[in-house]
């Protein structure tokens, strides 16, 4: 089978991956997703008041849980809810001047990042025009980070919602936006139908070694992220299983429902634990509550990699993770179908809406 082409296929149709790689060795529902489960203008910038950046750059203000400053969530959270910077044009303006000027913006539904800060702030624009005055953006879920976050979000229009995605975002020592990742979620969601095709790439590949690490009990969001990812990642199942809530809910846009509860997750790992998938995690925020974290993946060491992000939140009680939301990038950008809803159904971004709050949290 042709690799390009597998991994051309297996990117439109996945959703997510990160959860299974926390605990089976170059599992196989690694590729974006690919799991079964039983069941304009810059000169305008200038006039914006300075006084709202200016108080994010002292360092944003106390988490009421954790007494911790949360300078990116401040910041992300002014200028969507507050500044409505995608959905006008003077919030799209708020936005650029909130960015550094060699920012990156990796929105993973174009053909190529947005680098500085003129290229963002006509991107940003543009996504306000495109939207032609028809909805806005809700936060869902998003991490208290103080150097980065990231946020869980849908497109809302009157009373329908669409499109769900999530962003990462990191900020850089002056407080200033210099990298963001953000991915909307496939249109089309196959389910369990790609998981021949997985098999078919990653037949012969070999299982490598289980990693040695000491096992702790991390009670911070990113600490329990890394701890998955960095350390325990290809090891025994229970021992991140042992890190999830009871209650746990997890979102792999592969698929139109979502896992509920730790024997579910865990018949879902079991279902892929064949080798040949590399997933490397990249940048974490610094959440405490929940977090945010970017990765990639590849198949048996290729150089072709397919990007995505991972929401996790921690239960307040147990500190244990109670939910996951996973989302990979196209391969193909804009994806025929996601550009097809952004041009019939400019507010929402899918072909068919459902009842706004119908989906609590986004879920």
């Amino acid at each position: 089978m042709n690799l390009s082409r597998a991994l051309l296929y297996i990117s439109l149709c996945s959703s997510s991956i990160a959860v299974t790689n926390a605990f089976v060795p170059n599992s196989a529902s690694s590729i974006g997703g690919i799991t079964s489960r039983h069941e304009s203008s810059a000169s305008s910038t200038s006039s914006l008041s300075v006084g709202f950046l200016q108080d994010f750059f002292q360092g944003g203000s106390p988490s009421p849980l954790t007494g911790r400053n949360c300078q990116a969530k401040d910041l992300m959270q002014n200028l969507i809810q507050d500044k409505k910077c995608f959905a006008t044009e003077v919030g799209a303006l708020a936005f650029g001047e909130a960015c550094a000027n060699d920012v990156v913006y990796n929105d993973c539904y174009e053909p190529s990042p947005f680098v500085g800060k003129e290229a963002v702030i006509g991107q940003m624009v543009a996504k306000v025009n495109q939207r032609k005055q028809q909805g806005d953006v809700r936060i869902d879920k998003i991490s208290d980070g103080n150097v980065a976050c990231g946020y869980a979000w849908t497109w809302v229009d009157g009373d329908q919602e669409g499109l769900r995605g999530t962003t990462f975002v990191e900020l850089n020592s002056e407080g200033k936006i210099q990298f963001v990742q953000e991915i909307p979620e496939p249109i089309y969601k196959p389910g369990d139908l790609t998981l021949e095709l997985l098999k078919a790439v990653t037949k012969g590949a070999e299982e490598k070694p289980k990693p040695e690490y000491t096992q702790r009990t991390p009670t911070a969001a990113n600490e329990v992220a890394k701890y998955l990812f960095l350390e325990v990642q290809g090891g025994e199942v229970e021992e991140s299983l042992r890190l999830f809530s009871d209650s746990i809910i997890y979102r792999d846009f592969n698929y139109e429902e979502v896992l509920k509860g730790t024997a579910e997750v865990k018949q879902f790992i079991e279902d892929f634990s064949f080798p040949g998938i590399e997933f490397k995690a990249q940048k974490f925020c610094d959440g405490v509550d929940s977090t945010c974290f970017t990765w990639e993946v590849r198949l048996n060491g290729q150089t072709d990699a397919i990007k995505g992000i991972s929401f996790y939140e921690l239960d307040p009680e147990t500190r244990k993770v109670c939910y996951i939301r996973d989302v990979p990038e196209s391969a193909i950008k804009p994806p025929p179908l996601g550009r097809l809803a952004r041009i019939l159904k400019p507010g929402l971004g899918v072909l068919e809406g459902v009842a706004a709050g119908s989906r609590p949290g986004g879920m």
